[in-house]
């Protein structure tokens, strides 16, 4: 203690260099403090001197006199990384950690005021962390849930230790601070600006903590309790924060503090009204919940991050003119990822009173500048909860014709123009508008087509002429768009403003075919070749994901992180329906559009595989590409033949079809791999050498998957989808009445198949199935088998036998309703 009461002294003496008079730890003085390199040799010389003292301490006091004579000499902000280093290595660590413990514990064995080992040791800490490496240091973070306990609930000392900081502070005990209570004044006002919470106490260091009156002695439901809640000063609560914040900032950072739970400490601060909560712990929370930690700090906390949620939001609403439009981009960092935790209804009365507030903002003449934050909170919330809660149909156009308008103002211009950063946020956002409206309008203008009843859908009593009004401002918004993609060149490939411009295309293709069908025919060669770089070359999905994440885009079209794969993935639902039509699908064939998809399906079957036995999702895109490469084998048969592209497919469907059989939730892939297969093999000539292992494994899984769709028990009754395909037969049924079909092709072009027709089983199982039920599940299904078995009966006169003595015998049952099945058999 003399080593301390001389280090006191010497503040006496010494504070002629630093006129502030308070130890801060990372907050300036008033006076302009000198860096390392503007000490004077005699400062130099003491600090030399603090520093060999701290290398030689022989206990804590001595360390701790050297540590407060070095603060006052040069604050800790200010000292260079050499200096910091030599103080780490000399104390390391554990002495703050010490520190804060025995100050929270409220312990008198140091011999100094809790508040003063408080200030102490969070000044150190914060001076520490403003090196890296130091920030990182698992000691370190091992502080971390001290600094979030003090920042949520103050040190909670016991009574007789808090009439001992309050008669320290020459207050009476229970007796509030002038500041605290102008800060109670302050908080009986319904304000728009944020409320200060600071302690007010401006006397120095020790003072580090004040009294919060309305939760002394009280809990939450009003118990007393034995310890009171205590607000930490400004100083030390800075010095917190910038240890949290310095963190925060480092490559795993985020990761660490989710898991020590500032999250929630976080939330507390800012419900308690704690110091410096809104100010520095709303800005760090907002870091938390906007990069990659987001869901999983949703899906920790969602009680939590919701009642944070309604709090911005209500500070939202009640803000007015350019405050809130200021606030346009706070809310977005703690809105949750669409489909994460909270549900529907949980979020339902907050995304309201949101647009509800931002109802006039979107209907006032805003700036270019002004107008893009509130695009972009409102393409946030559309992505979270669609168009139920935004508001009248009247609105919903007004909010569609504003994206719209931002498009073709900021595309339509020059090609060497360089579109700003907040521009290209603005119009990401309007592409997300845009791309909810128009599945909208698109379903709409259907169901009025199809039916003289209104038409009903997630835009409450959109109207017929107001579809139609909202698919044209978006016809003029998307040819602004190819406008725009017409003039990149391939060096831009990269940019990832230009993937989400792609994205936005092809979800317009998606939907609607028939307009600017020219436009979009010219355009093919770009969107061609754009999808073949992403596909080929993923060196930009890191940079593209973390652009992605930066304009509050936060999905994908696999729930994970965007790679290059996603241009291919975004551009197949246009591919299916542009090659389905002549003119594109001309274009398509000379851009090698089936080599794409035979590519994208085998990265794709690649992926699947190497999940091994993890539990496989259904990836809906390579059944699109399926559908694609269908259009291309029923409308391009010489094609088919020539192009070396679908041999390396019939090698991935012998390859892949035969594990599928063993994986019921892929069953509609299996189904459409099964079926383009048959598809190819009816327009292959019989093979002149022995049948290959390949092709002979394919067919032989077809059969098998072939054969297990109905089941064969249901009785004399109607027949039954067997369960483990009754869950996907509206979507599966359609392609396995297609490959039936086609298995009457291949019969007729390769006769070697029909060995494999009867050692699989299919035909015994068909007409043992046939033989015992009554009727089929719909008279398609009946027209398929029926076709089957017409070309095995055409090809095999055993199989025609068989069939012709179950026919006899079972004259009343489905198999006897096949007419051309029987004609065929009499006919030969």
């Amino acid at each position: 203690m003399m080593a301390l009461a001389m280090a006191e002294g010497t503040f006496i003496v010494s504070s002629e260099s630093d006129s502030s008079g308070e130890h801060t730890g990372s907050e300036e003085g008033e006076g302009a403090p000198l860096a390392i390199d503007g000490l004077s040799a005699a400062q130099r010389e003491v600090l030399e001197r603090c520093l060999h003292t701290l290398t030689h301490a022989k206990n804590d006091s001595h360390t701790l006199a050297a540590l407060l004579l070095i603060t006052r000499l040069c604050p800790a902000g200010q000292l260079d990384s050499a200096t910091l280093r030599r103080i780490f290595e000399a104390v390391g660590l554990s002495l703050p950690a010490r520190l804060l413990v025995t100050a929270v514990r409220g312990s008198d064995a140091s011999g100094l005021p809790p508040e003063e080992l408080l200030s102490l040791g969070t000044a150190l800490l914060a001076a520490l962390s403003t090196d890296p490496d130091m920030a990182a240091h698992p000691q370190l973070l091992t502080t971390i849930p001290l600094l979030l306990g003090l920042l949520a609930d103050g040190p909670k000392w016991s009574p007789q230790k808090q009439a001992q900081h309050q008669a320290r502070q020459g207050m009476e005990p229970d007796q509030p601070s002038q500041a605290e209570d102008e800060q109670s004044s302050q908080s009986t006002n319904t304000t728009k600006e944020p409320v200060q919470d600071t302690a007010g106490f401006k006397a120095p260091s020790q003072d580090a903590t004040s009294p919060t009156d309305s939760e002394e002695g009280t809990a939450e439901n009003g118990a007393p309790t034995s310890h009171s809640t205590v607000k930490l000063d400004e100083a030390l609560a800075t010095d917190c924060y910038q240890v949290l914040i310095t963190v925060c900032a480092l490559p795993r950072g985020p990761d660490q503090l989710l898991a020590r739970g500032a999250v929630p400490a976080l939330c507390r601060a800012l419900g308690q009204k704690q110091t410096l909560s809104h100010e520095k712990g709303l800005p760090l929370l907002g870091a938390l919940l906007s990069g990659k930690t987001k869901e999983r700090a949703w899906s920790k906390h969602p009680a939590e991050l919701l009642s944070l949620l309604a709090r911005v939001s209500q500070d939202f609403c009640q803000a007015t003119g350019l405050t809130q439009l200021d606030m346009c981009a706070l809310v977005p960092q703690f809105l949750p990822s669409p489909g994460g935790t909270p549900k529907d209804t949980d979020l339902m009365p907050t995304m309201v009173s949101l647009w509800v507030a931002l109802r006039p903002m979107l209907q006032a003449k805003l700036t270019p500048g002004q107008i893009g934050p509130v695009l972009v909170l409102s393409a946030c919330l559309l992505d979270l909860c669609g168009w139920e809660p935004v508001g009248p149909p009247k609105f919903c156009c007004l909010l569609v014709n504003r994206a719209c308008v931002e498009v073709r103002m900021g595309l339509e211009e020059p090609p060497d123009t360089e579109l700003s950063p907040q521009l290209q946020q603005t119009l990401t956002a309007c592409y997300r508008v845009m791309e909810a409206a128009m599945e909208q309008a698109c379903s709409s203008q259907g169901v009025a087509q199809q039916s003289d009843a209104q038409p009903q859908t997630a835009i409450t009593g959109l109207s017929l002429q107001q579809s139609r009004q909202v698919l044209l401002v978006l016809e003029e918004a998307f040819s602004a768009v190819i406008y725009h993609l017409q003039q990149v060149d391939p060096s831009r490939y990269g940019d990832p403003f230009i993937f989400a411009t792609f994205r936005s295309l092809c979800a317009w293709l998606a939907e609607e075919t028939s307009c600017l069908k020219e436009e979009v025919t010219a355009l093919l060669p770009f969107l061609m070749g754009y999808a073949r770089s992403h596909l080929q070359g993923e060196s930009q999905d890191q940079g593209l994901s973390n652009w992605m994440s930066e304009m509050s885009v936060g999905d994908c079209s696999q729930g994970g992180a965007w790679t290059g794969k996603d241009a291919v993935r975004y551009l197949l639902p246009a591919l299916c329906h542009l090659s389905a039509e002549d003119a594109p699908r001309k274009v398509l064939l000379t851009l090698d559009t089936p080599g794409l998809l035979v590519a994208f399906l085998t990265q794709g079957w690649g992926d699947l595989r190497g999940k091994g036995g993890a539990a496989l999702a259904r990836d809906p895109s390579m059944e699109t590409a399926c559908s694609a490469l269908l259009n291309f084998t029923v409308t391009e048969p010489e094609r088919v033949r020539k192009d070396p592209c679908f041999r390396s497919l019939e090698s991935l469907l012998s390859e892949a079809l035969p594990v599928l059989l063993h994986k019921p939730r892929l069953l509609v892939l299996a189904a459409n791999l099964c079926t383009l297969g048959l598809m190819i093999g009816r327009l292959k000539p019989a093979p002149k050498a022995p049948v290959e292992a390949s092709q002979r494994r394919f067919f032989s899984a077809a059969l098998r998957f072939l054969r297990d769709a109905l089941d064969s028990r249901s009785g004399p009754g109607p027949v039954r989808v067997s369960p483990a395909w009754e869950e996907w037969w509206e979507e599966a049924g359609e392609l396995w009445r297609l490959g039936l079909q086609a298995l009457g092709g291949c019969v007729k072009a390769q006769p070697w198949i029909i060995t494999l027709v009867r050692e699989e089983g299919w035909l015994n199982h068909t007409l043992a199935m046939l033989g015992s039920c009554s009727t089929l599940p719909d008279p398609h299904t009946q027209g398929a088998l029926e076709e089957a078995l017409c070309a095995v009966a055409l090809q095999c006169p055993f199989c025609r036998q068989e069939i012709s003595v179950l026919l006899k015998s079972s004259a009343k049952g489905a198999l006897g309703s096949m007419d051309s099945l029987r004609k065929s058999l009499t006919t030969n």
